[in-house]
């Protein structure tokens, strides 16, 4: 692809070239085409933006190479191998199954620097769109919907409840179903989208039914082939900050609007407790009316007086009682009863307003309690802890009554002369005194059975309701839980990217593969936010969904086929359990550890930090509040040591190890540091993921001007660090132009010719200490002017107060 343009400037008059083009269009040729024809020439059509207009023809011609005559033309076979050359490294690291399945829409430039041995290196980046921007929303969408409907329907199988516990139920299914129904709609319109696009401009960020939807997501690759042909790849995944645009930042982000939160529930359950909690409810109920069926058989085959008959009807019951005592002894009834107690006796006068209209009044007066709830709200006693012991322990003891019983009436019949007392009795008393020795034992077996049934249901109950309350309502209102969804979406959209570009990269490096089954991914964000106005909410809502990351787990699968459709990672799981499962081809697949091969969990570790660069963060540091930069820097700083730890101590004889802990110092002072504008932590903190095989990903507002500054510079600073860049400054003028043409050419940018500060050549930075993110000296915000202004008109109001006073008296 070749960027067309047009210069301005008058015949003869080349000082200000840079400055007086005008962007005309792009078009594309392969070398191919170009090396065919005799002539050595090519026409191609120049095309507008759009790419649907021709607005002029192109005429292309190759250069003659060094020693070759001019009426020579290459064979064909040498155009082929030429080609071949020049294209091997697209063919091999970026047309493969699985590049093409996470990578499309990709933009190239190829660039030629001198290294300090005056040698020369080729640096080829590239700008890819990924499909994963819709891929995974959609996906992640369709799971929560799936789990919402799957919540809906297990409260509903409860059955009867009292008023209070019904009220609860109609809360979740309210909250539930609203979720749903925003989720469905939402997933119709993306279905649409993706069929004809898999990016989402910056000018979009707002829109109601794209707020899943990571706004310009980029993976930005850059390819360093060294003099000895050595080479070496370095990827970043730049994309605007998670954050939820469309309900906008009046009340803040994420982290304020969750800390004003009041959650009701003081009991939290896990899913497998929640679990455990609907099978004995299933087991309870299926047992109790088989137990009261075999006590009335029992009773029945008393009067038959027969041994062998009573013998065969105590055997069942015996079995059933027994698996009843089994579940009921589960250590979860237990514990939901002193809950139960404890929520009552903490909350027994607070009312509340359930969804359905229904007023809720907690009073010792109020008779809406079940007859489960009855037996374990009593609010004026101190709740026994052994009183459930002791309610399943009564079972089990009836049951042996029962059967010490059915043993003496066994014996009484081995012994005739005992049963006859008198002569001429017949069998009627005899089988009367059966029935009537057995019956109120009987009788006690089922009060026992039914208060220890009445009790767990009650519990159980309680469980499902309190796990259902945990992920639902105590979330928060619904556009609080959808907002941070949404965020949450477009983080796990950036890392899947990241994570597949790392994945693919390194399924040769063993040591790297080791590290993922043992200790995990470390997955470092880089944010250029400001803390000041609708940027503090966002870093409040990048935050929370950055956290949400670390109960992300990956999974490497073998693909079934090599289609892209099958490469492409998929999402799996319920909210807090989501695992991402990465298809590999099966060639691939075969050669990995066999821990990978078995399915192993590779866990996420997430990291963010923040410096705000721009001149809304000079606001914020003179007049405002850092402290959420300041604490979010320091406590990630503490997670990205507590993950190189883990790393040192599970895999020490890496190499990547030995010059950790110099750059963690490095970063330890950073952030001590109170230096505004502190760019070093970004680079610190940068060096620190690389230099362990994390996934680096970078954001500003909307991934444009800040965050393309960072990436070259990152970009020309490894350049020069690793891979001995002779003229830094020159290098980095030349990416940062190119990176101008890109957006302009991806309509990253609101209108032609829009120059970001940096890529101009009278702005770029004369050295390193040069703040590599400031704009122009002479240009003022206009908040800061208002700032300013507002002190001074205080200042004007008191000053005229003083002076009109003294002429009043």
């Amino acid at each position: 692809m070749i960027a067309c343009t047009e210069c301005l400037c008058p015949p003869g008059d080349n000082s200000s070239l840079a400055a007086q083009r005008r962007f005309l269009g792009f078009s594309t040729f392969s070398i191919r085409d170009l090396l065919r024809p005799k002539e050595r020439h090519l026409s191609v059509s120049v095309r507008t933006m759009e790419g649907v207009d021709e607005v002029e023809e192109l005429r292309m011609s190759h250069r003659q190479m060094k020693g070759q005559g001019h009426d020579k033309i290459p064979p064909k076979h040498e155009c082929s191998a030429l080609c071949d050359v020049l294209h091997s490294s697209v063919h091999d690291k970026v047309n493969s199954p699985m590049m093409r399945a996470a990578l499309c829409a990709q933009v190239c430039k190829v660039y030629r620097f001198q290294t300090e041995d005056q040698r020369w290196l080729l640096v080829r980046e590239q700008l890819s769109e990924t499909p994963l921007s819709f891929s995974l929303p959609r996906q992640l969408l369709s799971a929560l919907i799936h789990e919402y409907t799957h919540r809906v329907q297990e409260v509903i199988e409860l059955g009867d409840l009292s008023p209070h516990w019904d009220g609860i139920r109609h809360d979740v299914i309210s909250h539930c179903n609203h979720l749903i129904g925003c989720y469905q709609d939402t997933l119709v319109e993306l279905e649409k989208l993706s069929a004809v696009s898999c990016f989402k401009s910056s000018s979009r960020k707002s829109d109601a039914h794209l707020q899943f939807v990571p706004t310009n997501l980029h993976a930005q690759r850059m390819e360093v082939t060294d003099p000895d042909g050595t080479g070496a790849w370095y990827d970043v995944i730049t994309f605007g900050a998670p954050a939820d645009h469309h309900q906008a930042f009046k009340h803040g982000g994420l982290k304020r609007l969750m800390s004003k939160h009041r959650k009701y529930s003081s009991a939290s359950y896990l899913q497998d407790q929640s679990s455990r909690a609907r099978q004995l409810l299933s087991t309870v109920s299926q047992l109790q009316p088989h137990v009261f069926g075999l006590s009335e058989e029992l009773l029945s085959v008393s009067s038959e007086l027969n041994t062998a008959r009573l013998q065969e009807a105590l055997e069942p019951l015996t079995q059933q009682i027994g698996q009843l005592v089994h579940a009921l002894k589960d250590e979860l009834v237990k514990s939901a009863l002193i809950a139960i107690h404890g929520q009552s006796s903490a909350h027994f006068s607070c009312s509340h307003v359930h969804s359905n209209g229904h007023f809720c009044d907690n009073s010792p007066t109020s008779d809406r309690l079940s007859l489960g709830q009855q037996e374990v709200h009593r609010r004026d006693e101190e709740y026994d802890e052994d009183e459930w012991d002791i309610a399943w322990a009564n079972v089990a003891t009836s049951l042996s009554c029962i059967i010490a019983m059915a043993d003496r009436l066994k014996g009484q019949d081995l012994c005739p002369h005992k049963q006859q007392e008198t002569p001429g009795s017949t069998a009627s008393p005899s089988s009367s005194s059966w029935q009537e020795q057995l019956l109120p034992l009987v009788v006690t077996l089922r009060d026992c059975v039914r208060e220890a049934v009445t009790k767990a249901q009650a519990a159980m109950t309680f469980v499902v309701l309190q796990h259902a309350v945990v992920l639902t309502v105590d979330q928060g209102p619904a556009q609080m839980v959808l907002r941070r969804h949404a965020v949450f979406s477009q983080a796990i959209s950036a890392l899947v990217c990241g994570f597949a570009l790392k994945l693919y990269s390194s399924l040769d490096d063993h040591d790297f593969l080791q590290q993922l089954h043992t200790v995990g991914v470390l997955a470092q964000f880089e944010s250029l936010l400001s803390i000041y106005g609708d940027e503090e909410g966002m870093l409040e809502d990048m935050e929370v969904g950055v956290a949400d990351l670390s109960q992300v787990a990956f999974t490497v699968t073998e693909a079934e086929t090599d289609r892209e459709d099958d490469l492409l990672p998929t999402l799996r799981g319920t909210w807090y359990t989501f695992v991402v499962e990465m298809p590999l081809p099966a060639e691939m697949f075969r050669s990995l550890p066999q821990q990978l091969r078995d399915g192993c969990l590779i866990r996420v570790h997430p990291v963010v930090f923040n410096i705000g660069i721009n001149q809304q963060q000079s606001v914020a540091e003179r007049f405002g509040d850092t402290s959420l930069q300041d604490r979010l820097n320091h406590q990630n700083c503490e997670r990205l040591r507590g993950y190189c730890e883990t790393l040192r101590d599970s895999l020490p004889h890496l190499t990547c190890l030995q010059p950790l802990s110099n750059m963690l110092s490095s970063l330890d002072h950073c952030v001590a540091s109170r230096k505004r504008k502190n760019v070093e932590l970004l680079w610190t903190a940068a060096m620190v993921c690389r230099q362990v095989g994390g996934v680096r990903l970078t954001s500003c507002k909307s991934a444009k001007d800040r965050t393309a500054m960072s990436v070259t510079l990152e970009q020309c600073v490894l350049l020069r660090d690793r891979h001995t860049l002779r003229d830094f400054n020159t290098a980095l003028d030349c990416m940062r132009r190119s990176r101008q043409s890109w957006g302009q050419m991806l309509s990253c940018y609101a209108r032609s010719g829009f120059t970001v500060s940096g890529f101009d050549h009278s702005a770029r930075p004369s050295t390193l200490s040069v703040s590599w993110m400031s704009l122009r000296r002479r240009h003022v915000y206009p908040v800061t002017v208002l700032l300013v202004t507002s002190h001074l008109l205080v200042l004007w109001l008191l000053l005229s107060l003083v002076t009109l006073l003294p002429k009043d008296q």
